[in-house]
């Protein structure tokens, strides 16, 4: 089982919530790189606990089953070069977790509330100095209530559908456009009804539509909004 860290409660921590597509992934990591903050990809955990079941065997489905796999996840993520790269077990699984399979695996593990409860406090440890910017979908919700600054990043669902048949076709994996819709939809309804830390915005997040926005236009309102709540850089 992974060794767990105390979370320092000092440390800010700047949670990016928002579904599947919204770019909070890409934001959070360069928002992270410009202020020398820790991150977290929180979505990764579930992929990687959803492929750590697919490799056992483990149907999904199998509630016990799945919050065992994810009470004895070992993961790591290095953050050390122009990636971030993910490693399950020691095995890099960047590129696998990020396969569409995997991305409705983790929608469905994230489901149960025993892989949820075995996976917070992991999530939390990664609050260390000189801060963190954790990227997911229950954030600044439920692992982190009192962070310093949440946004919640969103977009229209046939918005998001484009982005990801874009990058899926990038990689030369042969998509769908109307079935990704269709599944953006479908995972969104999943994730915003579940009882266990539905996909919401925090009473206190800004909301930001990145439909119509470029990357460095949503980075500068993210750091703007930061530094009005009195995060700079670190160092």
């Amino acid at each position: 089982m992974t060794a767990l860290r105390q979370p320092d409660k000092t440390a800010p921590v700047i949670t990016i919530d928002g579904p599947s597509g919204s770019g909070k992934g890409t934001i959070s990591q360069l928002v992270a790189q410009k202020l020398k903050f820790n991150f977290l990809d929180s979505g990764a955990l579930y992929r990687l606990t959803a492929l750590a079941a697919r490799k056992r065997n483990t149907d999904w489905a199998d509630e016990d089953a799945v919050a065992k796999i994810a009470e004895e996840l070992q993961v790591q993520f290095e953050t050390g070069g122009e990636k971030t790269v993910i490693l399950l077990d020691g095995d890099d699984a960047t590129d696998a977790i990020r396969k569409e399979e995997m991305s409705l695996g983790s929608s469905k593990v994230a489901a149960h509330p025993k892989v949820r409860a075995a996976l917070l406090n992991l999530q939390k440890s990664f609050q260390q100095g000189p801060g963190l910017v954790a990227d997911g979908r229950d954030m600044g919700t439920t692992v982190f209530p009192d962070a310093s600054v949440k946004i919640f990043l969103t977009a229209s669902a046939e918005e998001r559908a484009q982005r990801r048949y874009k990058q899926l076709m990038e990689k030369g994996e042969s998509v769908s456009l109307r079935a990704l819709l269709t599944d953006i939809q479908a995972r969104d309804e999943r994730d915003s009804q579940r009882a266990v830390s539905p996909l919401k915005p925090a009473d206190d997040a800004l909301i930001l539509d990145s439909t119509t926005l470029s990357i460095v236009e949503v980075l500068d309102r993210v750091l703007d909004y930061a530094a009005q709540k009195g995060i700079t850089p670190a160092g």
